[in-house]
């Protein structure tokens, strides 16, 4: 009977150190068996898994999809070993989570004290940042995007819709005015983001159609909270997504403008996460808790959940 198993193990290896010599290091064993071992397993599959060459390796599009698999049946494999040893109310283990630094703040970061009183035993590792990370390089169970996603093999479960304001402090609308119209904003300072996805344009409605309008300002942030911060502080003018903003328009310390022209502006908010049916129960209780939670939180319903 042959070690499928194990082939997977010393693949992940290959995978996350990337070389055979290092991996053959990291397992006590030798760069030939290594490669060999790679080998069998592309023969018996009849497909490369990876590319190989004198500076890298680097996964094909199968190989993608068989490291995706084993990391995901590995990981099942230990929660199915610690569930029948501790039973599954003391399951445990970690789940690495990246999300926006408002969305985590404002929305994730509330939930966790009354998820650990239902998962005392499962670590919540948590990596808030406005930029993309990659999923597979990062180690990261779960991912909370906000915006368009890329065709991936990654699943997605939806969480809502951020809907965009324009929101400026009561004090720099007095110094400055208001803008009432989207030709307005040629006089204004807004804040705006740093990121390569971000472009220094605003999707407004003019004239019945969505129009691309450049604007600028004296910041660039790579994150939204900067930028919100910025516009309490009298800085100028801010497009963000509406939960992020709620209690400081709630409390007064912003005021929406523009409203019209931001109508239809939004975005969806999701769930990724690696490992379809196969998802460990580490992760499913983390997505089952949030998610919903999530829901409401974006929707206006609640700011935090006990």
């Amino acid at each position: 009977m042959d070690n499928r198993v194990g082939e997977m193990q010393v693949f992940l290896r290959v995978v996350e150190s990337g070389s055979f010599s290092e991996a053959a290091r990291l397992l006590l064993m030798t760069p030939s068996t290594v490669s060999k071992l790679i080998g069998r397993v592309e023969e018996r599959l009849g497909v490369r898994l990876l590319e190989r060459s004198t500076r890298r390796l680097s996964l094909t599009a199968e190989g993608q999809i068989f490291y995706e698999k084993s990391l995901a049946l590995l990981a099942e494999l230990d929660e199915i070993e610690r569930g029948l040893s501790q039973g599954a109310a003391s399951a445990g283990g970690t789940v690495r989570v990246n999300a926006s630094v408002a969305f985590g703040v404002l929305g994730l970061e509330p939930l966790l004290p009354a998820f650990w009183e239902t998962h005392p035993n499962i670590v919540v590792d948590v990596s808030l940042s406005d930029e993309i990370v990659d999923l597979y390089l990062d180690r990261t169970d779960v991912a909370f995007r906000v915006g368009a996603l890329q065709d991936s093999a990654m699943i997605a479960r939806r969480i809502g819709v951020a809907r965009r304001k324009i929101v400026a402090a009561p004090r720099y609308i007095e110094r400055r005015g208001e803008p009432r119209t989207v030709e307005d904003l040629a006089g204004h300072n807004c804040l705006g983001f740093n990121f390569r996805r971000a472009a220094p344009v605003w999707p407004l409605r003019e004239g019945g159609r969505i129009v691309d309008r450049v604007v600028g300002g004296p910041l660039l942030a790579n994150n939204g909270e900067t930028v919100r911060r910025m516009a309490v502080a009298g800085a100028g003018l801010a497009r963000l997504g509406e939960y992020h903003v709620r209690a400081d328009i709630a409390a007064g310390r912003l005021v929406e403008v523009l409203s019209e022209a931001v109508e239809g502006d939004e975005e969806q908010i999701h769930a990724l996460y690696l490992g379809g049916p196969h998802l460990p129960y580490r992760v499913r209780a983390f997505l089952d808790f949030v998610c919903p939670r999530l829901t409401a939180f974006i929707m206006g319903r609640q700011t935090a959940v006990a």
